[in-house]
């Protein structure tokens, strides 16, 4: 080992094994081993938000034997580090030969020939050969309490945070597997929308609240038991004052992480019918109250309340809009849901321009059911952090459910319908157990 070279080691460390350890050990052969350890929102542009935070895990690294220095990693461009530290050499597992870190390789041992330095890449620790006892990571890491937290985490990490229903578990396991690669690019479903709709309408009952809310809480819990990621809960407009806080306790003691709360009051009418009675909407200060009583209700302040705001929906002006989106964020609200039923995003995108003025701004969260073109880039650039994708897997699910049902009594069989159906071991195979 010679102390005069400087070894970088780029590394999340979410869970150290074998294969961390044994990348430290050989580049302690090399030299004066530095960590550039990424942050969590370095980590969540290529992988899921890791299971303990920068700070926790800067004290784990702190402690192991062999590192040197720490230095906080925050892009996955190495670039400005590498500048500043000038590496004899970097040291990585082979496998970022290939996948979406190809291009970042490449650049790395462009900018390490620069003043001579190398890169050594450790053959990759197949992580079925790592011993680790993923239940019981789970249990520690799943658990409700570290469960609540993690919806505040990814907003504070990425760039917009991307919610999709789930109306029984088999989509929750659907939503929590599912993942995106091209080239550079990794998406995924960071959480799931417990929607008041598709829980009804699944349940064979009007979108008016007409499912009880403990009905609708016992489903969700069968939700969470398959799943991991965050749960944003729509509680249309919160129900009673009196009973709201019950329902808190209830949602956090499950693990959920978050509470939309409307703005109206009265029968149910969903907010895209096009017929609405101004009459509904509830005064800024009984609303105000709601907030409180949520906000006082949670045990953890990472319980997340969201006041969703339905002035557009019941044709109020703009003003109306930010003078609630005000009030609401005074009273405690930490995020705030701008409804729209019209089929572009205009009138959202000038709430948030004049939104954003405010010293009482919270970030924004976006349904984007009608005016459904609109991309995420937009959504970023407009200051908002939640997109929440409402309904589409149950409106997806009914159309094809229908073909199949018709192409068997077409044909009086269902060989014809196999070709459009996933298979019984692939669906079986879906939950864990099997």
């Amino acid at each position: 080992m010679n102390k005069n070279k400087k070894i970088y080691v780029p590394m999340g460390a979410d869970i150290l094994h074998s294969g961390h350890l044994n990348i430290i050990k050989t580049a302690r052969k090399y030299g004066k081993v530095i960590i550039g350890l990424f942050t969590d929102s370095a980590i969540s542009e290529y992988k899921r938000l890791p299971l303990i935070n920068y700070k926790q895990r800067l004290e784990i690294m702190k402690n192991i034997k062999g590192v040197d220095q720490i230095v906080k990693q925050e892009t996955w461009d190495y670039t400005k580090n590498l500048q500043k530290i000038k590496p004899n050499y970097l040291i990585h597992g082979d496998d970022w030969k290939s996948g979406i870190q190809k291009k970042t390789r490449l650049k790395v041992i462009k900018i390490l020939s620069k003043w001579g330095g190398k890169l050594i890449e450790v053959p990759y620790t197949d992580e079925n050969k790592i011993k680790i006892d993923k239940d019981s990571i789970s249990e520690i890491f799943f658990n409700p309490n570290t469960r609540v937290s993690r919806l505040k985490r990814l907003i504070n990490s990425k760039k917009i945070v991307r919610f999709i229903e789930s109306h029984n578990p088999l989509t929750g396991l659907m939503i929590e597997n599912l993942k995106f690669e091209n080239k550079d690019e990794h998406r995924e479903f960071d959480g799931i929308w417990s929607s008041s709709l598709t829980d009804s309408v699944s349940n064979g009952k009007p979108d008016n609240q007409s499912l009880e809310l403990t009905t609708r809480i016992s489903n969700l819990n069968n939700v969470m038991e398959a799943t991991t990621k965050p749960v944003l809960f729509d509680a249309d407009n919160g129900g009673r004052i009196e009973h709201l806080q019950y329902t808190i306790r209830n949602l956090e003691r499950l693990g959920v992480s978050a509470i939309a709360i409307e703005d109206k009051i009265g029968l149910k009418s969903n907010s895209l019918f096009k017929v609405q009675n101004k009459k509904n909407h509830d005064s800024v200060k009984n609303f105000c109250l709601k907030i409180k009583t949520a906000c006082n209700a949670r045990r953890s302040e990472d319980f997340l309340i969201v006041a969703r705001i339905e002035s557009f929906i019941l044709g109020k002006n703009l003003n109306d809009a930010l003078y609630r989106a005000e009030s609401y964020s005074k009273a405690g609200a930490d995020l705030i849901l701008i409804h729209s039923k019209q089929d572009t995003p205009k009138e959202i995108f000038l709430f948030s321009k004049e939104f954003k003025k405010s010293r009482f701004f919270k970030p924004l969260v976006a349904v984007p059911s009608t005016y459904s073109k609109v991309k995420e880039k937009e959504l970023i650039e407009n200051g908002f952090k939640v997109v929440i994708y409402a309904n589409h897997l149950l409106r997806a699910a009914y159309p094809a459910m229908e073909k199949v049902a018709l192409s068997i009594l077409k044909n009086t069989r269902s060989s014809e319908a196999e070709k459009e159906i996933i298979t019984i071991k692939k669906i079986l195979n879906m939950i864990p157990s099997n």
